[in-house]
């Protein structure tokens, strides 16, 4: 095996979010940056398989539910005909733009893109193999780990990437299937399933925990079950047994009360969660250690246990977001920059759910300030109380806020209903600059909006709301 004997400076292994976001900001501090990855472009599994062509396919979704609901209002529409091939050629031209840019972006700042992989020899030498030449090994100075994550499995499932698929195939959209049962209630089951209801497809969940989003707060996730676009709820259920018969998916189904049921489906989607990718990187071999869960340790400045390897994004536990990953990339850029004070210590980092309507929420939830014993006041404004949200037709709605009971200081915060994902950044600004309740109350927002809930909530901790009473 040939060595190359130049010694890298900086190599970041994964382009995704994290990783190019760590190269690009590397670069720009005058950092030599080697970056590696399978694909043509930097992009990683959000832009080619995950949070963009998803948005992309719910953008359509939810152009067709505002256009029926318009009905009531006294306009109305036909049925909307699908073309899948069409919208697939949309989301595959989006994500080929958006990617095709960052490798511009690359070039620009002079970053050394090897597309193929890489694993450890040691904790200073990885061996690369290019996808279209042979491998070789070189030295590095530091080192990035930003391969993110991949789909967990289900012990006695086979994905067959036809019948019973997983999100990536749900995404390459190759037909529209007349009946589907999602398995997993989490964000990634009910963005997609709510694509494949929108065009079309009678689809059907289940979770094996009481509800929707486990975890997030039951008032937010109380507004989209109002709404949401499926058929058949299976929760506290789990799936004993799943197998192709006669080109139908026979699923077997035990419920809580321990009694099994057999559905059958046009097909299956898996959607249980994502585990960190680290299966290829052998850090073994570099003395990279992990934790019970599989996730790299690290610490405030994303150093993993060998100070010279640091790691970011769905590889070191949750949050498993994108912007999580985009900002950690940066402060380890910055970490081996030099730069002093550069560490990874957010207060709040906003999570959204895409379906319609959406779901966004930052900070402590409710669960979690009383387990930490914080004395705490929910602060929570209904939509049928907003002008905006009246006009547009999305009454059912709701913003929250969580503040410190004695001082108002925000805590956290929650928004459902329409665009709640442009909102929740104004909330988990205010806790990162430690703001009050007041301070969002003495804001003056714009009318008719529906910025103005965020007001309205937090003028209820002086006891003064102006459109709901006290």
């Amino acid at each position: 095996m040939a060595e190359k004997t130049e010694k890298k400076e900086l190599i970041i292994i994964g382009a995704g979010p994290g990783g190019y976001a760590a190269a690009f900001r590397a670069a720009d501090l005058g950092t030599k940056v080697t970056l590696i990855d399978p694909e043509a472009n930097p992009g990683g599994v959000c832009l080619y398989r995950g949070c963009i062509p998803s948005k992309a396919l719910l953008h359509l979704a939810k152009v067709k539910q505002e256009a029926l609901a318009a009905a009531e209002w006294g306009m109305s529409f036909s049925e909307p005909e699908i073309d899948v091939k069409k919208i697939r050629k949309w989301k595959d031209k989006v994500v080929e733009k958006l990617t095709s840019g960052l490798g511009q972006l690359s070039k620009g700042k002079k970053i050394e893109y090897i597309k193929g992989n890489a694993e450890f020899v040691s904790d200073r030498k990885i061996k690369i193999q290019p996808a279209e030449s042979d491998a070789y090994e070189t030295e590095f100075e530091n080192l990035i780990l930003a391969t993110g994550s991949v789909n967990v499995s289900l012990p006695g499932i086979e994905i067959d990437h036809k019948k019973i698929i997983d999100s990536k195939d749900a995404l390459d959209l190759k037909d529209i299937p007349e009946s589907m049962l999602v398995i997993g209630g989490g964000y990634i089951g009910l963005e997609l399933g709510s694509v494949y209801a929108a065009i079309g497809t009678k689809v059907s969940i289940a979770e094996m925990t009481p509800g929707f989003l486990p975890g997030a707060d039951r008032d937010l996730v109380k507004i989209f079950e109002k709404e949401h676009p499926f058929e058949e709820l299976y929760f506290n259920t789990k799936v004993e047994k799943v197998e192709i018969k006669k080109m139908k998916v026979k699923v077997s189904l035990k419920g809580k009360d321990e009694q099994s049921e057999e559905k059958k489906f046009d097909k299956v989607l898996v959607a249980v969660g994502r585990r960190p990718n680290t299966e290829s990187l052998s850090l073994d071999k570099a003395g990279v250690e992990v934790d019970e869960k599989g996730f790299i340790k690290v610490n405030v400045k994303r150093n993993t246990s060998m100070k010279n390897i640091y790691a970011i994004g769905d590889l070191t536990g949750e949050p498993l977001l994108a912007h999580k990953a985009n900002y950690e990339g940066k402060i380890a850029a910055e970490v081996i920059a030099g730069i002093k004070g550069a560490a990874y210590d957010p207060v709040s980092i906003p999570a959204v759910v895409f379906t319609n309507p959406q779901l966004a929420w930052c900070g402590l939830q409710e669960e979690q300030a009383k387990s930490k014993n914080i004395n705490f006041k929910i602060l929570k404004f209904p939509w049928n109380a907003s002008g905006r949200a009246v006009a547009v037709g999305n009454r059912n709605g709701i913003t929250k806020i969580l503040v410190e009971s004695k001082t108002g200081r925000i805590l956290g915060g929650g928004v459902a209903g329409k665009n709640a994902g442009s909102l929740i950044p104004e909330i988990s600004l205010a806790i990162e600059m430690a703001s009050t309740a007041e301070d969002l109350a003495l804001s003056i927002h714009p009318h008719p909006t529906l910025s103005e809930t965020i007001m309205e909530s937090a003028e209820i901790f002086s006891g003064s709301p102006t459109h709901i009473s006290k």
